[in-house]
């Protein structure tokens, strides 16, 4: 099947006559006379009236920019923005050691927390290399996904500083809702 190239003109047996003005990898974009601008199968019936043989982009810039985010966000180490629970924005943690000799050890929580998340982001990034591994055993992956479930879950301590429950930890016994 040639690909008609823009400014084609056909004639649908339902919308009438129209003149193809974009196509993706699925679609014509038509501008109709009588509906306006309409999107039709690539391979749905019609009469051509007049085809314009061009080259055509059949991916879209916005196939292009959807794809390339999903890309960056699997393979890449830089995080989405977490927010932090608001209760905890602004606070502190203070570690204070048994012996009164010693000093507390204060920082602020939304460092923790940030650092808290760039573990989760990383064990991730981690999660996503196992399974794309063309060398590990099926068995070695497995063994592997389960360890980092195991990590997930000694992790969930931690969920109270997450503001979203879908950013929480999920440990083996523990289920999202």
């Amino acid at each position: 099947m040639k690909l008609l190239g823009i400014g084609s003109r056909i004639n649908h047996p339902e919308m009438g006559f129209g003149v193809v003005t974009n196509v993706d990898s699925k679609h014509y974009w038509v501008t109709f006379q009588k509906k306006g601008i309409e999107t039709i199968a690539l391979d749905e019936d019609f009469e051509v009236i007049e085809a314009v043989n061009q080259e055509v982009d059949t991916v879209s810039f916005y196939e292009v920019e959807t794809t390339l985010k999903s890309l960056l966000k699997q393979w890449s180490d830089i995080s989405e923005i977490v927010p932090i629970a608001d209760k905890y924005k602004g606070g502190k943690l203070i570690l204070e050691p048994a012996d009164p000799g010693l000093a507390a050890k204060e920082l602020p929580i939304d460092t923790f927390f940030h650092k808290i998340v760039m573990v989760r982001d990383r064990i991730r990034v981690m999660e996503q290399k196992i399974n794309a591994s063309k060398t590990l055993a099926d068995q070695d992956k497995i063994d592997l996904q389960q360890y980092i479930t195991r990590i997930y879950g000694s992790l969930t301590t931690f969920n109270v500083l997450f503001k979203r429950k879908s950013d929480h930890f999920v440990g083996a016994g523990t289920k999202t809702k």
